[in-house]
Formats: C-alpha cells, structure tokens, sequence
C-alpha cells in the first residue's frame, strides 16, 4: 500500500470515520426506504417479523442456541465480540505497570463512577418522567401505564448506556493521545455496557426464556482454557481468541446474556509487555520515529498487542455495519420520551459519574495520575453518548412503536454530545494542555539521561 493509501486509511481509522459514515446512511435507508431497511436490518422476531411486525426480515434459515442468524445476529452477536476483545486490550494494556490504571487501586475509580453511571440516569429519567407525566400526562401514548408492565416506566434502562466506539473516539479528539482520561472512560463504559447488557436479559429478556445463570460456568471454563495457554506459553493470540473465546461466547448466549462481551474475560490472559509500552502507539508511529532519528517508541510484538494490530482493520471498518444495523431511526417520533431520555443521558451521566468518583477520591480512591476534576466532569459528559447502544436498549425497552421511536429519538439526539464535547475541549484548550503536558514528560527522561 503507498504512504498516501496508507495515511488516507489512517485518517478513516484515526477519526472513527466508517462508524459516523454508518450511523448517517443509517438514518437515509431508514427514512428513504424503510421497507428494504428494516428487510435486510430489522430485528428477527417469531415469524421473521421486525419489531413492528410488518417487515419480513432477512435471515439465513438456521439458527444457533436459539437465535435466527439474519444481519443484526451477524453484526451485533459476532461481529462486536472482536470490538470489545479490543477495548479490554486497552484496559488491559493500562493495567499494566506504568499505565493509567496501575496499580489496582486506581481502576478502582472509574468502576465507582460506573455506578454513578448507571444510577444517575435512572434517579433523572424516574424524575423527569413523572414530572412530565404530572403536567401533562395527555402528551403521553393513550393507554400507556406510567407503571408496570409495557408501561413508560420500562424505559429506564435505555439512559444507562454508553456507545464505547463514539465515546472513545470524541475522548481522544477531546483529552489528546495517552492520556489517561481515556482508559478511564474506556473502561467505564465498557462496565457500564456489561451492566446494561445484564439489564436487558433482567428486565427486559423474552419471559419464555428467562436467564439461565448456571451457563456461566462455561465462561469460566473459557477463561480456565486461556490461562492453561498462558501457562503452557502460546506466544499466539489466535488460540485464545478462537478456542477460549468461543467457550465464553457459548456460555452467554447459553444463559440468555449477550455475547458481545465474551472475549472481555478472555483478553486479560493474552501474554503482553511487562510493562505499559505506551498507549495508542501503532506500528507506522514507530517506523516514523525511526525514520526520523528520533527512535524512541518500543515496537510491541507481544500477543496482546498483535490481537489488536492485526484485527483493527477489520474491526474499525466493520462498525461502519455495526452503525449502519443500529442507528435506522425513522425521523418522525419526537415527543415527552425523547426529551426525558436525552436528559437522563446528559445530566444523569455528568453528574452521576462525577459525583460518585469524586466520593470514591474522598474515600481514599483517587483519580488516575494526570487526571484532574475538570478532565473527570469532561469524561461525564461524553458518558452521555448513548447513541448505538441506547438504542439497541430502547428497542428492547418499549413494544410500543410510538414509545420507541420516542425514545430512540432521544438516544439519536445523544449524538450530539460529541459535537459539544468536542467544541467545549477546543474552548478550554484541553487537547493541547494534554499533549504539551505529555510533550513535556516524554522529554524529561532523554534530558535526564
């Protein structure tokens, strides 16, 4: 591949360019053909219905522990395993010695604020919701119960989501490579989306098939795989991800759990660096570094490293398909839900997980090294991007297509918290305090020596 090629690749994968090229074709197939949309997109139901039951959807004709394969079985079951293989290789990799979550005590933060996360959305939507229903509760679906079951109550989960890939590309637009505001969320939303996928098989799982928690030990046996490999020294990733990591996936959807997150159990167990080489750092930064005399960046051919390196490519541009299957809104359902969800996403997040971190940070749990309140606060608010994955939630949430599209409207609106972000770190001048300040400490070392 020439430089330029190469360069011009680098850019679609740096700015995370396939998965918002997704979400925007998303929104013109659904609103311009809705009927082939929903065909190939749609949700299999019994009888091969969409949710709405009038769209015959796609579907491969078999079906696995249950599930009919169609697109979304493909992208959302399959496909997003290896994208969450990939943030726990980061959260990993910032465990380790030298990195951001290292030692122990400081992850122990972003988990607390992972509850703030999760609590703070569901105190504002139970607030905002029964404020609104109080002052105008014609505004609302006839029919619809405030309370109970398939009434707008059930709603509640849709605001604990996080997009990981959306929040994880505007944290590094926002806080500047390496810094380690970005595990932080990292690794919060990726606990805030097991949480919300547990939410989903809890609250709101198909009543004939409720969880089967004994499954589980099957993900146990994944990780018993992966740790045997570690000890017998496969130096390859591949083993791990496509012996253990299978086990795991089974063992999830065996219990009726969502199986995108089988491989966050199994990554840590991927033989790495002993220490924390530096975050983000690819292969064509070391080359340049090299190139230029300034041979300073580690090249990492540790398996950990290599499982990331070498599905990246597929991975970044598969989640312009990852996009493309959930963000099909229908422009049309604006109304009460949309704005109660919008804000529990936007000030529940903020404050939920500021408030609680900064308690934990009162308990003795800190922040990570080079993270400040005001870093925190900024991670918050870009918590607030639910987007893809509130809107998975929300179409398991409401049956009601009005509620739903209300509601999914509100999560599509989300999306707009990573234009603010982005234009209210430039304003403080956040990304490049970030890397003067990282700058700065890549020299001391040199200048030390």
């Amino acid at each position: 591949m020439s430089s330029n090629k190469k360069g011009f690749v680098n850019f679609l994968q740096e700015f995370s360019i396939p998965l918002i090229a997704g979400v925007f074709a998303a929104l013109l197939a659904a609103n311009l053909a809705p009927d082939w949309y929903h065909h190939w997109f749609g949700a299999i139901h019994g009888g091969g219905e969409s949710g709405d039951g009038h769209h015959e959807v796609f579907s491969l004709g078999f079906s696995l522990f249950g599930h009919e394969v169609g697109t979304q079985f493909i992208v959302n079951d399959l496909f997003m395993v290896f994208f969450f293989g990939i943030a726990a290789k980061e959260i990993t990799e910032a465990a380790l010695p030298g990195g951001s979550l290292n030692p122990f005590k400081s992850a122990i933060s972003p988990l607390l604020a992972t509850l703030g996360g999760v609590f703070g959305p569901v105190l504002v939507f139970f607030a905002g919701l029964v404020l609104w229903h109080n002052m105008s509760p014609e505004s609302f679906p006839a029919g619809v119960e405030l309370w109970g079951e398939s009434s707008l109550s059930k709603g509640w989960g849709i605001p604990t989501a996080t997009d990981i890939a959306l929040a994880w590309l505007v944290a590094r637009t926002v806080f500047g490579k390496g810094h380690p505001a970005i595990n932080y969320l990292l690794l919060l939303a990726v606990a805030d989306d097991a949480i919300g996928l547990g939410i989903i098989a809890v609250f709101y799982g198909d009543v004939a098939n409720p969880a089967r928690p004994e499954f589980l030990g099957l993900v146990l046996a994944g990780m018993a795989i992966a740790f045997a490999l570690r000890k017998m020294k496969v130096n390859n990733w591949i083993p791990y991800i496509f012996i253990a990591g299978p086990v795991s996936w089974s063992g999830l959807m065996l219990a009726h759990l969502h199986p995108a997150l089988a491989l966050v159990p199994i990554v840590p167990f991927l033989p790495g660096p002993k220490r924390d080489t530096g975050m983000f750092v690819e292969a064509d930064e070391v080359d340049q570094a090299e190139a230029t005399g300034h041979g300073t960046l580690e090249r990492d051919h540790s398996p950990l490293h290599l499982f990331e390196h070498q599905l990246k490519f597929f991975v970044d541009f598969g989640l312009f398909f990852f996009a493309f299957a959930n963000a099909g809104v229908e422009l049309a359902g604006i109304g009460p839900m949309t704005w109660i969800i919008l804000g529990a996403l936007v000030v529940g997040k903020t404050l939920g997980i500021s408030l609680f971190a900064m308690v934990g940070t009162k308990a003795g749990f800190p922040l990570p090294k080079g993270m400040n309140n005001l870093d925190l606060i900024m991670a918050g608010f870009i918590g607030a991007l639910g987007l893809t994955v509130a809107l998975f939630v929300a179409g398991a949430a409401f049956t009601d297509p009005l509620l739903q599209g209300q509601a999914k409207m509100g999560a599509l609106f989300s999306g707009l918290v990573g234009i603010a972000a982005i234009a209210l770190g430039k304003a403080l001048g956040m990304g490049k305090k970030n890397q003067s300040q990282t700058a700065s400490a890549d020299r001391e070392p040199s200048e030390a020596a």
